[in-house]
């Protein structure tokens, strides 16, 4: 998320921790070609790759009342590309013709939207990169510091295997090859895990897939042996849905400790009952509007610098500027302290009757 993870970290990763959108070369730029003159009320495109994730049912909303908030009279419209590049390309195409003054683009694909983003921008519409930077002259980023999400994820699974670690041997399930965000979670997890546990596997998961996870599992169970796989180091929830269910699948019993990342429900009642360790929360409040406060100044024509701390390179831009969040590593312990009192899950959403017992184990009821 490989030689490979070398030149993936020093394109996706190069980061200047400094303030001000020119620190590492030639920015996206705040303002367009024919952008709209300053004090308007833009009409504000934003593409998000499915409706499914937690990025259409907590973003979405959140992105569009920050905007409302920020700008009255702003309009939205709100698209999702069910993971096809070729959807997210056309609707792409649709903003631009109906001449939207700003877009949000959560890319399917970084490297296949770059075309559109190149369009959008000869048609003076500035692009915010939001949650995975897209290739192609962006205006903006912003996201969770993906090393961070990385990092947090192999200490939380050497933790977990404690003194063995050493004698370990794990599994990786890495996002797909075609999110650059992949590369920066493996990046911080290699950082942790690198010479003290044994990668026996390692994968990229097509799309982000769960079933393409527990296709990927099974092979590593084949390969290495159901008891000889001490822990696995997955990506994010969905993918540790797909790991665990081949684990059960071979019945291997106790589940090792498995990784995740994005807080869903399922993933929080899974760290309840045991089966998984730990998931990176990442608060979606101020990912979702500085998005917004991204897309409403550049939609007006407006800098950005009072919003942007970082700067960012692509593979195709340097000194993007960017707001680059921090995450939270959520395990049982720490339930009511960060999903629940965030509001994102109450105790009743997550403490069903099937989890009933194992939230009094955990205190999370009495």
């Amino acid at each position: 998320m490989r030689a490979r993870l070398r030149g993936a970290a020093a394109v996706l990763v190069g980061v200047c921790l400094v303030a001000g959108p020119v620190a590492c070369g030639e920015a996206g730029g705040a303002r367009e070609p024919n952008g709209p003159a300053p004090g308007g009320a833009p009409k504000i495109g934003v593409l998000l790759p499915d409706n499914t994730s937690r990025l259409y049912h907590f973003d979405k909303p959140l992105i569009e009342k920050k905007i409302h908030r920020l700008c009255p009279k702003c309009t939205v419209e709100t698209v999702s590309a069910q993971h096809d590049v070729a959807t997210q390309q056309q609707q792409m195409d649709a903003m631009i013709t109906k001449r939207v003054q700003v877009l949000i683009l959560d890319a399917v694909d970084s490297k296949s939207l770059r075309s559109s983003v190149e369009s959008a921008r000869r048609a003076g519409i500035p692009v915010v990169a939001y949650d995975r930077l897209v290739e192609g002259p962006v205006s903006a980023y912003v996201s969770f510091n993906g090393a961070t999400v990385g990092r947090l994820q192999g200490e939380a699974l050497l933790k977990a295997l404690g003194p063995k670690a050493r004698d370990a041997q794990i599994v990786m399930m890495n996002g797909a090859a075609t999110d650059p965000n992949s590369a920066w979670f493996k990046q911080g997890a290699l950082a942790a895990l690198k010479g003290k546990v044994k990668i026996g596997k390692a994968y990229e998961t097509g799309d982000w897939r769960p079933e393409n996870a527990n296709r990927n599992m099974a092979a590593a169970i084949s390969a290495l042996g159901a008891d000889r796989i001490d822990g696995v180091y997955s990506a994010n929830d969905g993918l540790a849905a797909g790991i665990i269910a081949a684990l059960q699948a071979a019945k291997v019993t106790p589940l090792p400790p498995i990784t995740g990342q994005d807080a869903e429900l399922a993933a929080i009642q899974r760290l309840v009952k045991g089966d998984q360790i730990m998931t990176v929360y990442k608060p979606f409040a101020p990912e979702a509007g500085t998005a917004a406060a991204m897309a409403v100044a550049l939609g007006r024509g407006e800098k950005l610098k009072g919003i942007t701390t970082h700067t960012v390179n692509s593979p195709t831009h340097r000194g993007i500027p960017a707001v680059l969040l921090t995450p939270v590593s959520v395990n049982v312990h720490n339930i009511r302290n960060t999903v629940v009192k965030d509001g994102m899950y109450t105790i009743d959403q997550i403490c069903t009757p099937k989890f009933e017992s194992a939230c009094k184990k955990a205190g999370l009821l009495r």
